[in-house]
């Protein structure tokens, strides 16, 4: 079920409010595209700055507007144990097929506490994708943990965000090869998959993607030339992008395509003239702009 390249899609505001017209034919322009499934209320789609209620819309919008057609895994996130369970049973009424959860942020739970943080999520019911970025949360899932956790039914799968590809061969031994594993990191999502991964939850796909689709295609048939022909298209937008906080760069990438405006909430501001330039001259490299 998950698996391709899967939009970690922004969230888009007019006047700081949510642009729920822009949201589905976003949903549409995804789907025209062949991305393989979507993932809102993400860092990506500004988790931190919605509000509850905005949260959940977001998550309601996007399923109605998806109507079956492709997965839609959901950001259901926090370092509160109960307000992730809200989230999860949210996501499972609004009619969301997984739930992505990130590890607990800033308290710095053991792994024992990592444990029961995604048990408890994972009782809800809904399919549960582990979320794995010690980078912004301080925190990191061992492969030895994540198999123990494997073992529940509803935790299917983790978004890897490490950067480091021997994890997924260490997963495969701990999780077992049906366990799903996606990347969380664009630039090595064709070293990922060449190691047992299967996809991509990825910012440049909201730039790009029908070019991240027709990535991963390319690796899950095995042709791993045309896939390395795609990604030297992408590389240097990968890099653009997060030259200041990818979904920055990524709603910047869209407003050049006419698909949103780049209106981001603060504490993030809008990017430099600078990183604009780097933009769009990786958006010509990669065919996206004249």
């Amino acid at each position: 079920m998950i698996k391709g390249s899967l939009p970690a899609l922004v969230t888009p505001f007019t006047n700081g409010q949510l642009d729920l017209d822009t949201l589905k034919k976003l949903v549409e322009w995804h789907v025209d595209q062949g991305s393989h499934g979507l993932v809102p209320v993400g860092t990506t789609g500004e988790s931190p700055t919605l509000s509850h209620s905005e949260h959940d819309k977001v998550v309601e919008t996007v399923v109605e507007a998806a109507a079956g057609r492709f997965p839609i895994v959901a950001g259901a996130g926090s370092n509160n144990t109960a307000e992730t369970v809200r989230l999860v049973q949210a996501a499972k009424a609004a009619g969301a097929d997984a739930a992505l959860v990130v590890t607990p942020y800033y308290n710095k739970p053991t792994q024992r506490g990592l444990v029961a943080h995604y048990t408890a999520a994972a009782d809800c019911g809904l399919p549960i994708v582990i979320y794995n970025i010690p980078g912004r949360s301080v925190v990191d899932m061992t492969p030895e943990t994540m198999g123990e956790l494997a073992k529940h039914e509803m935790i299917v799968g983790v978004k890897d965000a490490t950067g480091d590809l021997a994890r997924v061969p260490n997963q495969r031994l701990s999780c077992g090869t049906d366990f799903v594993q996606v990347s969380g990191e664009d630039p090595t999502a064709i070293g990922f998959n060449a190691q047992g991964g299967v996809g991509c939850i990825s910012v440049t796909a909201n730039v790009a993607p029908a070019l991240c689709a027709q990535m991963q295609n390319a690796t899950l048939n095995g042709d791993y030339d045309a896939a390395l022909a795609i990604n030297d298209r992408l590389m240097p937008l990968h890099k653009a992008i997060f030259t200041e906080p990818g979904l920055v760069g990524a709603k910047y990438g869209m407003s050049l395509l006419g698909m949103c405006s780049e209106d981001v909430r603060s504490p993030l501001t809008g990017l430099t003239d600078e990183t604009k330039e780097l933009m769009r001259a990786a958006m010509v490299h990669a065919g996206l702009l004249n």
